[in-house]
């Protein structure tokens, strides 16, 4: 899956960093020396947003000699990406640069390991990342995700109908909102209408409306277990979810359940990757 990131989001990065020009290189009377910029693991990795690094050194003046695509897995002390050009021209992408690949290969990391662990264990599971990423940074994100072979849950509010007790609340409860299941699906029919449950219960009322997905959220394994069976003996054919607190520790476990989907947030959040950079004169 490609996410493209526009030009404008690329000079914004770049903007952000070096709005003035570099007063150090100019003050050092180096800016016009040729060099040379490197980048490599320092731990095992998934790499992302190198192509947006590309583009951070075509934009400052650099020539780009060496560059390993998004969602490369590799070991420690791997070079994956390389550029030349001025001294000022280095010095100004570096950071930028820099920064991009730590975030992103840093999330593509943890959903790479979580989507192993899973599929080990459940070969079919879908693995999915909510819209909680940090505002801002959502194409950046969705591109990382991507690459640790994950794919979005939700990329906003308007394509997709997640029906939350927030929402229900306002049509007299969720037992009230479930007679109208029938009549939602006539009106959306290219739209799946996933259904969010707190408990067993409501899962098996919703699994009765004849909703497409239902999401069990803040359940855990052992009591997913037990529910899944359930809920597959009132509807075979629904899709069941699972949400709330999911992360790299305990990700196999719920797959282990016999879910069809996992959702999650965690991937978002947690160290960026530990990567090296080194410039050097030409």
């Amino acid at each position: 899956m490609i996410v493209c990131i526009p030009d404008r989001d690329i000079e914004r990065f770049i903007e952000e960093d070096v709005p003035y020009g570099d007063l150090t290189t100019h003050l050092l009377g180096i800016g016009d020396r040729e060099g040379r910029i490197i980048f490599t693991t320092r731990e095992d990795t998934t790499i992302c947003c190198t192509e947006e690094a590309a583009r951070v050194f075509h934009k400052c003046g650099a020539k780009l000699t060496s560059c390993m695509p998004s969602g490369t897995k590799l070991a420690s002390g791997i070079e994956f990406l390389a550029a030349t050009g001025t001294a000022q021209a280095l010095h100004a992408g570096w950071k930028v640069a820099l920064n991009l690949l730590e975030y992103a290969s840093g999330i593509a990391s943890r959903t790479q390991r979580i989507v192993e662990k899973c599929r080990a264990v459940n070969p079919a599971l879908s693995i999915v990342t909510t819209r909680k990423s940090f505002p801002g940074t959502k194409k950046i994100s969705i591109k990382a995700i991507t690459a640790g072979g994950a794919l979005p849950h939700r990329l906003g509010l308007s394509e997709t109908v997640l029906v939350f007790k927030q929402h229900t609340s306002f049509l007299g409860g969720l037992e009230s909102f479930l007679g109208s299941v029938a009549d939602l699906k006539m009106r959306g029919r290219e739209t799946k209408i996933i259904v969010e449950a707190d408990t067993i219960r409501e899962a098996l009322l919703i699994a009765r409306s004849g909703a497409d997905i239902v999401q069990l959220d803040k359940t855990t394994p052992a009591e997913l277990a037990d529910a899944v069976a359930l809920i597959r003996a009132v509807n075979p054919n629904i899709l069941i979810s699972a949400a709330g607190g999911i992360n790299e520790v305990n990700a196999a476990m719920y797959a282990a359940t016999g879910i069809d989907i996992i959702v999650l947030s965690s991937v978002y959040f947690g160290k960026p990757t530990d990567i090296g950079v080194t410039i050097i004169p030409a």
